[in-house]
This record gives C-alpha cells, structure tokens and sequence, in this order.
C-alpha cells in the first residue's frame, strides 16, 4: 500500500478551484480508466475524458486527466484515494 500523501504545500503554489492534471501508472488490460473514474466521482464530480496510452510492451498503462480541485486537501485525498486502487503501480 502506498505511503498516504499529506502536508503538501500546494495551497502555496496554487489558486483554487483550477484544473490539475494527474497520470496515473498500472497494469494493463484490468479496466484501469473505470476503476479510476468510478474512485474519482464520488470525491470529484465531472465528465472526464482520460488520455490513455499502453506502455511499449503493453503490460502497463498511463491514464492522464484533468480534475478541478478545490483545496490541497482535495488533491491529497484523490492521491490517496487513487493510489490505493490495487492495480494502480504509480500516480503522479
């Protein structure tokens, strides 16, 4: 299980609401995109249209996409919301 993320410094560097883009790494062919979105929209709610681009063997996936957020708690509770998901490997 990933290392919880907190005590960020993004309300530092950001205005809120604004649209942050997260990249989620994990496996292949597991419906990663809806595990994602079905964590995502009860915490952020939106249409979402993820980016989605197979590693160069195929065992892995990248899924990119823009969230509106409104708080640094906010982008730390869906790093950890996302990051627990098993087959997700790495969010950044």
């Amino acid at each position: 299980m990933a290392t919880p993320v907190e005590n960020t410094k993004f309300d530092e560097y950001l205005e809120y609401p604004c649209p942050f883009t997260f990249r989620v790494m994990g496996l292949a062919n597991v419906n990663l995109t809806d595990q994602i979105l079905t964590k995502l929209q009860p915490i952020a709610p939106g249409d979402y249209a993820p980016k989605v681009k197979p590693s160069s063997k195929g065992n892995y996936e990248s899924v990119s996409l823009v969230v509106t957020v409104t708080s640094g708690a906010h982008i730390e509770e869906i790093y950890n919301v996302i990051s627990a998901i098993d087959d997700v490997r790495h969010m950044l």
